[in-house]
């Protein structure tokens, strides 16, 4: 992967939760996703597994793009990932696709 995850931070979009941003390791040019959506519900607030469940069968089709720098990627790992805890579903994010 030629991108390096910097960080993840609360989006500048009042319509969004988070936002990543990420450094290419060629150019060192940034790019930003902004990804959930604000105001609503994920896996690390509710802790709701069948909520999460749901969300996955939802939008495994995001996943088809096969392209870790979208916000249906890191919604999908980062937001509704195996765990609740944000910082342990970003680690996972990052090791998966490693970034």
């Amino acid at each position: 992967m030629d991108y390096k995850l910097e960080k993840i931070e609360v989006a500048k979009n009042p319509k969004k939760k988070l936002q990543a941003i990420f450094i290419n390791k060629k150019t060192g040019k940034k790019k930003t996703v902004q990804f959930g959506q604000a105001g609503a519900d994920d896996y690390t607030l509710t802790k709701d597994k069948k909520q999460r469940e749901a969300y996955r069968k939802r939008h495994e089709k995001d996943l088809k793009t096969n392209d870790p720098l979208r916000a249906g990627h890191l919604s999908f790992y980062i937001l509704w990932g195996d765990s609740v805890s944000r910082m342990k579903n970003i680690k996972s994010y990052k090791e998966r696709f490693d970034l």
